[in-house]
């Protein structure tokens, strides 16, 4: 085999293992489009969001302006962030927001922002879905764009990884928490709406003025150590092999 076709195999054993690895990894900056994401509308017809080509961070961004309890950020059509996330094993969602500002009775607060992932399947009576989800930060008119994201470890975890908090149970005096019978795993298995919002699951809140908008919106597949060791090992067989013919061509 020569040395060029070696390459080559390598690289095409290495990009269909990296593929492999990261299945359903997704990205999106808004410059092509929604792609399936879309934010809130107004309770009262005044404002609302869409695409704005004026205040992305590094592109256009979903813009909402709005008077609303909360907002949310969702997409629950496009398949590259739904479905089995625990074919992925390991996952890192993440954003890029600002608050441009968030105003309660006049005055600019704070409020968390929540990434959550909904399963409408298998869900309680009376429930309108079963829901994964985690505290990303705060955000408020003095921090300007921010990057929020949060990595799962394990996505076939049947228990609830430390920080996530569970949605769908119809006990009210427990609290929110998922429904008996189900797990962290089995909403990960399922999801059929990937969500970034300030409602936190469990809260109250009144009337508030929101001007917020998000980019770089992203569900990144985290390569296993064992690929990470192929991809490093390759590149050292790939530099062996260029010393090899090297030397044979000194020889010569």
């Amino acid at each position: 085999m020569t040395l060029n076709k070696a390459m080559m195999v390598l690289a095409l054993s290495l990009a269909g293992t990296a593929a492999t690895a990261a299945p359903g990894s997704s990205f999106v900056d808004f410059s092509n489009g929604a792609q399936g994401w879309e934010g809130m509308q107004p309770l009262n017809g005044v404002g609302g969001s869409g695409i704005d080509t004026n205040m992305g961070n590094g592109a256009p961004a979903l813009h909402t302006v709005m008077e609303n309890f909360g907002i949310s950020f969702s997409n629950s059509t496009n398949q590259s962030y739904l479905g089995d996330y625990g074919k992925l094993g390991s996952v890192t969602i993440g954003l890029d927001v600002v608050a441009n500002s968030i105003r309660y009775f006049g005055q600019e607060v704070s409020r968390n922002m929540v990434v959550e992932l909904r399963d409408y399947g298998n869900t309680p009576q009376g429930m309108p879905y079963t829901s994964v989800w985690y505290n990303l930060g705060t955000i408020d008119a003095t921090k300007g764009w921010q990057h929020l994201s949060v990595t799962i470890g394990d996505t076939t975890s049947t228990a609830m990884p430390t920080g996530w908090g569970g949605y769908g149970s119809s006990d009210d005096a427990a609290g929110p928490g998922l429904p008996p019978g189900r797990s962290f795993a089995d909403v990960l298995a399922g999801v059929d709406e990937l969500v970034f919002t300030t409602y936190v699951p469990g809260y109250m809140y009144g009337f508030t003025d929101f001007d917020v908008a998000v980019d770089n919106i992203s569900v990144s597949a985290v390569p296993e150590p064992s690929t990470y060791a192929m991809m490093f090992g390759g590149l050292g067989l790939v530099g062996w092999m260029k010393r090899r013919k090297s030397r044979a061509g000194s020889a010569a």
